[in-house]
This record gives structure tokens, C-alpha cells and sequence, in this order.
């Protein structure tokens, strides 16, 4: 069952008061703005469920991370500003990180690291050892690995999200951004999330550029 707005906003406020200085403000307005950002129109992937299930996949793997709780912010963050009409949705994120969470009483040290960990997912490949980027980075591309209705379904939801671009002009840009995943030496680094998805997902990303190139037209 996907997640509802109500059990994501009791995920934000407990997840942001374990992070706030004393005397800090209301945790809620700030999960309800955000919230709403994942709810926008122009998302077909990039919704609630995707928060709710890289949230969950950042929880599996919270062993590995230096500071679980910043992985978790981040996750809110990494795709809080997102138009796919437009470049840098990234940094736009991770700016709004910055902004909002000082206002809400985040100390300035776990507030750059989430902002760091936001831009991360830019091209999802973390320094050795950057352990917390690791875990976000894993979680975020977890969804490759799903069985072939799951990943059929988040590759329609990516096409719808780009409607306004012909097909032609997507095939090329898409087949760019699966080339430059399966070109990664690993796209999981964490140990579990190597074992439990890094060969499914290399042949699903296999398969999708596969049938990009057997589509009309080309």
C-alpha cells in the first residue's frame, strides 16, 4: 500500500524534531510545503511514492550510513524542486535545503551535508567511502531493480513525465542517461544493495536501451 500524506507528514515531523535545536519551530508547515512540492502536476515519477519508497529503501540500508538521519532529510530533499523541463532540478533542491532547514533549526553542519548529499544525485556516483552517499544513491536507484512490470511502469511514468519532448529527441536523451548508469563500474556501492540489485538493474537498464533503439524510427 502506498504511503498516505498523513503517514509521511508523522514520518517529517518525527524524522525533523530528532534533528532540531531545542526551541525550534513546528516541524509540520515544513513537511506540508514539501509535501506539496511532491504533489505538483508535472510529476508522473517523481511523487509522493518515490519519497515514501526511497525513504523506505534509505531505512533498509541505514547500517551502512554514517548518519542515517541526514540520508533521510536528503531523501526529502533530492527531488523537492523538479521541473523536467528545466536543468539543475538538483541544485535547486539542495539550495532549498539550505534555506529551509536553518529556518527550521537544523545546526549549519547536518544542514550542508544534506545539501551535499542532494547534489549527489546529480550522477549518483559517491567518492569511496562517502558512506551516507552511498545509502541516498542506492536508495534512489533502487527502483531499476524491479521486477519487469515495476520497471516497465517507472519507465512509462519517466516518458509521460517528458510528453512535451518527441519521441526521436527522447530516445536520444534517454538512451544518454541508461549509457551513462551502465557505463558506472557499480550501481549499487553498498554491499546489500550491490548483492540484492546490481544485476537485475543492469539488465533492466540492458533491456530499456535495447527497445529504445528497436522503436519505430530508428
Amino acid at each position: 500500500m502506498a504511503a498516505t500524506p498523513r503517514d509521511l507528514l508523522t514520518r517529517w515531523c518525527d524524522l525533523l524534531r530528532r534533528c532540531q535545536a531545542e526551541d525550534a519551530p513546528d516541524p509540520a508547515p515544513y513537511g506540508e510545503d514539501l509535501l506539496g512540492r511532491w504533489a505538483e502536476p508535472q510529476r508522473r515519477y517523481h511523487t509522493a511514492d518515490h519519497l515514501a519508497a526511497v525513504l523506505g529503501r534509505a531505512e533498509e540500508l541505514s547500517g551502512h550510513a554514517a548518519d542515517p538521519d541526514a540520508v533521510l532529510l536528503a531523501a526529502w530533499f533530492h527531488d523537492a524542486v523538479y521541473r523536467p523541463d528545466r536543468s539543475g532540478n538538483e541544485e535547486r533542491s539542495a539550495r532549498l535545503a539550505e534555506r529551509a532547514l536553518p529556518e527550521a533549526g537544523v545546526p549549519q553542519a547536518l544542514t550542508a551535508e544534506v545539501a551535499r548529499l542532494v547534489r549527489l544525485t546529480t550522477a549518483h556516483d559517491p567518492a569511496p567511502g562517502d558512506l551516507n552517499g552511498e545509502v541516498l544513491c542506492d536508495a534512489d536507484l533502487a527502483v531499476l531493480a524491479g521486477d519487469p512490470a515495476g520497471y516497465a511502469a517507472y519507465a512509462a511514468a519517466v516518458r509521460e513525465e517528458y510528453g512535451f519532448v518527441p519521441d526521436e529527441a527522447f530516445r536520444t536523451g534517454r538512451a544518454a542517461v541508461l549509457e551513462q548508469l551502465l557505463a558506472l563500474p557499480q550501481l549499487f556501492r553498498t554491499p546489500l544493495g550491490h548483492e540484492r540489485w546490481e544485476r537485475t538493474a543492469r539488465r533492466n537498464l540492458t533491456t530499456e536501451l535495447e527497445l529504445l533503439f528497436a522503436a519505430p524510427g530508428r
